[in-house]
């Protein structure tokens, strides 16, 4: 379903029952069908996920390094808007690979780190951006053989270990395509 946020009219139903706008009304609608078949077929995922248009992720110096000034470089070790989650990171690369949005996605904890796995081994995801990522988790995220790894840039330990993240995933997961962002 794809619904603009329009404003519901003030003197409306909708609006009278605290709906604020249509996208709200869909959702509500969504919950309820679902509950309705939940009841009715017994234990059944009736989850949905709503997404918003949003701009980039990525701060602008990401997309154009040459528009600043090298004083003003230093603001932008990290590349990544300070607002933003590990979940809008994984949706931006997800519509960025062509990954179904709609497939499941399940966090797991690897080695203290919190990895998203889309549809078990489709994509894997490490945002820690606390410069966690060492070369013991890398190896242990190989083992799980993903189609695809993504890794926030500030996420590594040292650049040795961004270095050789391509080199183990050819060792222990030849197949795996590597990108940081």
């Amino acid at each position: 379903m794809v619904q603009l946020p329009e404003p519901s009219g003030e003197n409306s139903e909708a609006f009278k029952a605290g709906f604020k706008n249509i996208s709200e009304i869909g959702k509500e609608r969504i919950r309820r069908a679902g509950k309705k078949i939940s009841n009715e077929k017994g234990n059944v995922d009736v989850g949905f996920r709503a997404l918003k248009i949003d701009t980039s992720n990525m701060a602008d110096v990401f997309y154009a390094p040459d528009a600043l000034e090298k004083p003003n470089l230093d603001m932008f070790v990290d590349n990544i808007k300070p607002d933003r989650t590990p979940e809008d990171l994984l949706f931006q690369v997800m519509l960025d690979w062509g990954v179904d949005l709609a497939l499941p996605i399940a966090k797991q904890d690897i080695q203290g780190k919190d990895v998203f796995l889309v549809d078990g081994n489709a994509l894997a995801a490490c945002f820690d951006g606390h410069g966690g990522v060492d070369e013991a988790f890398v190896k242990e995220l190989a083992k799980v053989k993903p189609l695809r790894v993504v890794f926030r840039d500030a996420g590594f330990k040292d650049s040795s270990v961004k270095i050789n993240v391509e080199q183990i995933f050819k060792l222990l997961s030849p197949a795996t395509e590597v990108k940081c962002i």
